[in-house]
Order: C-alpha cells, then sequence, then structure tokens
C-alpha cells in the first residue's frame, strides 16, 4: 500500500523535541479561516475532531487529521510534511513559539498511484 504522507527529517527533528516537551501529540490541517491551510500540531485530544474529519496517516505513530471538506478538495495529493523558520498565519501550534512554522508540500498522485493508496479512517461519533 502507498501511503498519503512523508515528513522530511527537518519536521521529524521539531516533533520530537514538541514529543519529549508535550508527550503525544497529534495533526490537524483546516481548509480555512485563522489558521489558513497550515497543519497545527498539538498535544494528542488538544483539539477537537468534527465528525467526518480524514486521518490520511501518522507521522511517528500520532495521526495526521484533515479537516473533511479540505480532504476532497486535496484527496489526490500526496502530503509531505516539512518545517520551516518562523510563524506562521496560525499561531496556535505547538511548534510556533519556537520559532517553527510546519508546511506541507503537496505532489499530484500519478493514476497508478491511485489505485494503491492505503484506506484513510474518518472520525465519527456514536
Amino acid at each position: 500500500m502507498l501511503t498519503r504522507l512523508a515528513v522530511t527529517p527537518e519536521a521529524l527533528e521539531v516533533i520530537t523535541l514538541l514529543e519529549e516537551k508535550f508527550g503525544p501529540l497529534m495533526f490537524y490541517q483546516a481548509g480555512g479561516c485563522c489558521e489558513g491551510t497550515q497543519p497545527q500540531c498539538f498535544e494528542q485530544g488538544g483539539f477537537m475532531l468534527r465528525s467526518g474529519d480524514v486521518c490520511i496517516g501518522q507521522i511517528k505513530g500520532y495521526d495526521f487529521w484533515l479537516d473533511k471538506d479540505l480532504f476532497e478538495y486535496w484527496k489526490h495529493m500526496h502530503f509531505t510534511l516539512d518545517v520551516t523558520e518562523g510563524h506562521g498565519p496560525g499561531g496556535f501550534s505547538l511548534e510556533t513559539p519556537y520559532g517553527k512554522t510546519f508546511q506541507v508540500k503537496y505532489r499530484l498522485f500519478e493514476p497508478e498511484e491511485l489505485i494503491q493508496l492505503e484506506p484513510v479512517r474518518y472520525k465519527s461519533y456514536d
């Protein structure tokens, strides 16, 4: 199976720092508003998911969730989580006080890759 998500070594370094400081983490990328479409990192459970939000994979065992509408728009794209210097527009993410900002680099899946993609998980409330 082909994964929808990758991470750069630089982003992994920041994630390691954050997990040492805060413990288990989670990632969420919304479809707009004040945080734009920039990925945000929270303490695990520190962001309330909506029914229908989509987990596209894990980084170091931590779920990477997308807003359900954003997933519909980007479901044909591969995500690579990276990090850059500076403060992004959101400011809610755990890396912000360290002068870092997570960002995603995208690439379109090739048609033959689409049939090999691992399944996603949808958030549901019982």
